[in-house]
């Protein structure tokens, strides 16, 4: 949890709560696998059980926890297959999805793009990584955004969002494994309508993030959520 939050009021207590949770995940203060007692989220968030299970229920259905009948919720564990699955799903649909982009982009698509680099190049300077991984899904999501195909737009929408929690939790203990100055060289080949550049630049790119994950980073044991959760 930030260092500097309050506590919210009552109609927004069960957003707080599944930001927080979410937050700790991608920032790996919650390691996979970790148990999430509704008890210690009692106590951590004061609030009663009922907030907190539709809080879980919120996460779960976000794939960010797993809730396991007669034992209670978990932090997701993504196995290494389920990660490889999604970064080849990913291989198989962006590039070409990039491609078309390239030939279908408005200037003001690109300048869309530009404004995004600045706000990812912020975020890395000031070693903001949750921020980070957000915005470098962001700009895949405006990328897909700008092949105007809404179908295929859908299914990154969906794949980015797994692939931001597997990073999260697995990429490299710095701010993100998706590299600026990559995405800079797709706006620069974006500029000059050069689709086959775009293409091969994203199939680098992905592979670079995926070669960076560490699937083997062992299950969380047991954490004080009190202390990990508790307002100040």
């Amino acid at each position: 949890m930030p260092k500097n939050s309050t506590k919210p009021v009552s109609d927004d207590e069960e957003q707080f709560i599944v930001d927080s949770i979410y937050e700790a995940v991608i920032d790996q203060r919650l390691s996979p696998g970790t148990k999430l007692s509704e008890v210690g989220l009692c106590e951590a968030f004061g609030v009663g059980r009922m907030r907190i299970r539709r809080s879980l229920l919120v996460l779960a259905s976000r794939d960010v926890i797993e809730l396991q009948p007669n034992k209670g919720a978990f932090v997701a564990c993504p196995t290494a297959k389920q990660a490889r699955e999604v970064f080849e799903a990913r291989l198989s649909l962006e590039p070409p999805l990039a491609k078309l982009a390239a030939q279908r982009a408005t200037p003001s698509d690109i300048k869309n793009l530009e404004k995004h680099l600045l706000k990812e190049s912020a975020a890395l300077k000031a070693g903001n990584r949750r921020e980070a991984i957000r915005l470098s899904g962001q700009f895949h999501n405006s990328l897909a955004m700008a092949a105007d195909n809404e179908v295929m737009l859908r299914m990154v929408k969906d794949l980015v969002t797994r692939s931001s929690l597997i990073i999260g939790m697995f990429g490299d203990s710095g701010v993100t494994n998706c590299r600026d100055d990559e995405h800079a060289g797709i706006v620069q080949a974006m500029r000059s309508a050069d689709g086959k550049l775009v293409e091969t630049l994203m199939v680098e790119h992905l592979n670079h993030i995926k070669d960076h994950l560490n699937l083997d980073r062992p299950k969380g044991g047991v954490k004080d959520l009190v202390s990990l959760f508790k307002l100040a």
